[in-house]
């Protein structure tokens, strides 16, 4: 589960993780006041607005319509309301929403540190995650901060730093120093930054997270290391062992089609092909997608009814494929093996009945327990809808309606 970025420096400020100082706010006058509190806090005379959308690159994306960016600097208390205007309500478009962008409700109000001291303020790159490689968990690091970790490690490998933390000793202080080192640091900033990596794991594992992205962490001019931005992305699987952090989702920032699709119990994901496709089973989704792509199509999502296939999943799922202007073809791979093949055919007849104008094309392929009898259904049903038993016929059939 994603959550925003002052959510995120919530929960590392509460791991004792320094983040750069900000207040949430979701119109001009609160944004106002935030600025004020802030400065009366910190002693901040400028002022970073920031857009609080789920995706990242929001610095170099645009709002549309407008000339602002996701982030921008007010260099006073006066402008500070001007540049909330200019993005709050706004469509925010980075590399990482696509063309479609993503509204902007709220904004952060944060302290300007970049301010001038005995040396320049230095940004660096930080990340932990899961290597299932390895089966540990790995620091990421980099003296390239505040660029894209993907055009680094494309353009520059060796810049990108990695120490594996075993599962049964945790990170180590070694660890955290070599981190430090590696990043050239010495002195106080590099005391603060081995206090930073132990923080971060710390926050990291307590609160299963799936990653942590500080990008950047800064050095300022006076030796102080803290998270300027911060993507979390909390594991899904371990929510119900964090009833504060599940709080947090903010449905209003994910795909519609994937909310529906939760609150009745499927797993569905939105892709960019045209073959919609509805399977039982995670392996059988991905076998079904490579089919998809064989036969000259792209499939257009995952979406996984479970074991428990019946009329009801089936016409739910039906209607969430059918949202997608983009499909062309609908196949639907079922397995039966916990899941009798004749009770999804009975199921598929029944969802097609009740939403009724179906225009694209349906494939069915049925295997496993009474997959005879599912065909059979399917085929005396008088409806629009080809069955398959064979994995092969299911290709050339979603070839030739694709042709």
């Amino acid at each position: 589960m994603n959550i925003h970025e002052y959510q995120a420096k919530d929960i590392l400020k509460s791991y004792g993780v320094r983040v750069q100082s900000g207040i949430v706010a979701d119109n001009p006058d609160k944004a106002l006041a935030a600025a004020k509190e802030l400065h009366a806090e910190t002693g901040t005379d400028w002022y970073v607005v920031k857009a609080q959308i789920h995706a990242g690159g929001r610095g170099k994306g645009k709002i549309k319509e407008t000339d602002s960016n996701g982030v921008v600097l007010a260099k006073s208390l006066d402008e500070v309301p001007v540049k909330v205007k200019n993005i709050l309500g706004g469509t925010l478009v980075t590399e990482q929403t696509g063309s479609e962008g993503k509204v902007v409700n709220k904004v952060l109000i944060a302290e300007d540190v970049y301010y001038p001291g005995d040396s320049e303020p230095k940004e660096f790159y930080m990340s932990i995650l899961l290597d299932r490689a390895k089966g540990c968990n790995v620091i990421m690091a980099s003296t390239e901060g505040g660029m894209d970790i993907e055009e680094v490690a494309e353009s520059s490998p060796e810049k990108i730093i990695k120490e594996w933390i075993d599962p049964a000793t945790g990170l180590q202080g070694f660890q955290a120093r070599k981190v430090a080192f590696a990043l050239g640091l010495t002195g106080g900033a590099f005391k603060e930054m081995v206090k930073f990596i132990y923080a971060l794991y710390d926050a990291y594992v307590s609160t299963d997270s799936a990653m942590f992205e500080i990008n950047p962490v800064l050095k300022t001019s006076d030796d102080k290391i803290l998270a300027v931005d911060a993507k979390v992305n909390l594991d899904d699987n371990a929510l119900y062992r964090h009833k504060d952090l599940a709080e947090l989702r903010d449905i209003s920032e994910e795909d519609p089609s994937e909310v529906e699709a939760a609150k009745s119990g499927l797993s569905y994901v939105k892709l960019e092909g045209n073959v919609g496709c509805m399977v039982n089973g995670a392996g059988l989704a991905m076998a079904t997608m490579d089919i998809i792509k064989l036969s000259g199509g792209d499939p257009a999502n995952f979406l996984d009814v479970g074991g428990g296939a019946n009329p009801e999943t089936v016409e739910t799922g039906f209607r969430i494929i059918l949202k997608d202007p983009n499909v062309k073809a609908i196949l639907i791979n079922i397995f039966g093996g916990i899941v009798r093949c004749d009770r999804v055919a009975n199921g598929v007849v029944e969802a097609y009945k009740k939403i009724g104008d179906i225009e694209v094309p349906i494939i069915v392929r049925l295997q496993g327990t009474n997959a005879e009898e599912g065909a059979r259904i399917i085929e005396e049903s008088g409806l629009k809808v080809a069955s398959a038993i064979l994995l092969k016929d299911a290709a050339a059939k979603v070839r030739e309606v694709l042709s």
